[in-house]
């Protein structure tokens, strides 16, 4: 059974709803320690305090998980209020929480205007497995790549989004789950007692990563921080569809994994299906992966391949593939395609699946078949489109048709 919460009828939406409201303040969120001392130099906090402050500041936010300045109890209550002042660090509002039949989560985040932008809102998922849980994080409001599978690909670019908004996915996450310390418990450890619920993160929510190079990176940075979240960097995934001047700088500067949204082993049919090739073909985009920093067998490149009926799961394009990739330590994620409304594309029969599968198996590839989950609250891969365009009642039952009659009931 699907269930739909309004976090207008939970008890802690008035507060949420508060925090959210347009901030005319800078987050402390985000921001590199060099940013946070000098945010509080320029309120008057001695320098000769400005590094304890951002050390009790980065523990405060990262480690314990407050949203509200109140909870540091190690700080001065003078001190706290001219933080409250001058800063904030609320969490986005949560306008709606889906959980699947499956154990899946999807949020759908509102986050304040900026300047004089509208408020934006963007979807974020979770998706629980046995001994660890993956976060699906956005960068972006909509997308600009148009592929043309992806429901997420048929929004409009509104704006990235910043190094705060990024973080503050995870952030609100963990707070979901209680997937931080006890904040009554001053010696409360980074990990609960029961074992971390958020353990790794992706980057492949709404929108390119790549074409949001800085705010990513920044964030990213903070994640893997020792003194913070200190999500392991061999647990942190970045997702892009080929934004080859940008990968070199993903490994050197950042140094996560590195997964390419690939899904056709030759230019003309991914020109078709993934239209930034036009801009990058694929003689480039496999340059840039042969020479991506710590490249290794222990850090392999992941290729993403979604299998469209008819279209790139032939066994001649298994063979296109293994030659495109020869040579690169590689993974390769076999995705049945997970349709949405409006859609020409059909997922590729389990039985063509699992003879592509077996053939770059055979060939020295993992080929691992993704597990679609959170099909039926539209959060698995591809699906992802914010509320602003939320699909009507009609629609999300022509969708259920749409799947029974192509996997089944048990979907």
């Amino acid at each position: 059974m699907t269930i739909s919460l309004d976090i207008k009828d939970d008890a802690t939406r008035a507060s949420l709803a508060a925090r959210a409201a347009v901030p005319a303040k800078e987050s402390l969120i985000g921001l590199t320690r060099e940013e946070m001392g000098a945010a509080l130099a320029a309120i008057g906090v001695p320098e000769r305090q400005t590094r304890m402050r951002v050390q009790q500041l980065w523990h405060w936010l990262y480690v314990r998980g407050v949203s509200s300045f109140d909870d540091m109890f190690n700080i001065s209550k003078d001190l706290r209020a001219t933080l409250a002042k001058h800063f904030t660090i609320a969490r986005p509002e949560i306008v709606e929480e889906q959980i699947s039949n499956d154990g899946t989560r999807k949020w759908l985040f509102r986050f304040p205007s900026r300047g004089a932008g509208r408020p934006v809102e963007i979807e974020t998922v979770y998706i629980p497995e046995e001994g660890r849980g993956t976060l699906c994080i956005s960068s972006q409001v909509g997308c600009t790549l148009t592929c043309s599978f992806c429901h997420t690909g048929t929004q409009k670019l509104v704006r990235n989004l910043t190094s705060e908004e990024i973080l503050a996915q995870l952030l609100t996450a963990r707070d979901r789950l209680g997937d931080f310390p006890d904040r009554d418990t001053p010696d409360g450890a980074i990990v609960p007692a029961e074992g971390r619920k958020v353990s790794n993160i992706v980057m492949m929510g709404m929108g390119e990563p790549l074409y949001n190079f800085e705010a990513v990176k920044n964030a990213l940075l903070i994640a893997s921080d020792g003194d913070g979240l200190s999500l392991s960097k061999r647990r942190i995934t970045l997702s892009t569809s080929g934004v080859v001047p940008e990968i070199f700088r993903t490994g050197d500067e950042i140094g996560v994994m590195l997964a390419i949204s690939l899904h056709a082993p030759d230019d003309d049919l991914r020109d078709l299906l993934v239209p930034i090739n036009k801009k990058f073909p694929l003689e480039q985009l496999m340059d840039a992966c042969r020479k991506y920093p710590g490249l290794s067998n222990a850090k392999r490149i992941t290729f993403e391949y979604v299998m469209l009926k008819d279209v790139n799961d032939s066994l001649e394009h298994a063979r296109a593939l293994v030659n495109l990739l020869k040579g690169i330590p590689a993974k390769i994620n076999l995705i049945p395609f997970n349709p949405w409304p409006g859609t020409n594309y059909q997922c590729s029969d389990w039985e063509t699946i699992e003879k592509f599968a077996d053939y770059i198996n055979n060939a020295g590839y993992a080929s691992p078949i993704r597990t679609p989950r959170g099909r039926d609250i539209l959060a698995a891969c591809g699906q992802l489109k914010s509320e602003s365009e939320r699909l009507k009642k009609h629609e999300r039952l022509a969708l259920e048709a749409m799947m029974i009659a192509n996997h089944g009931e048990s979907w």
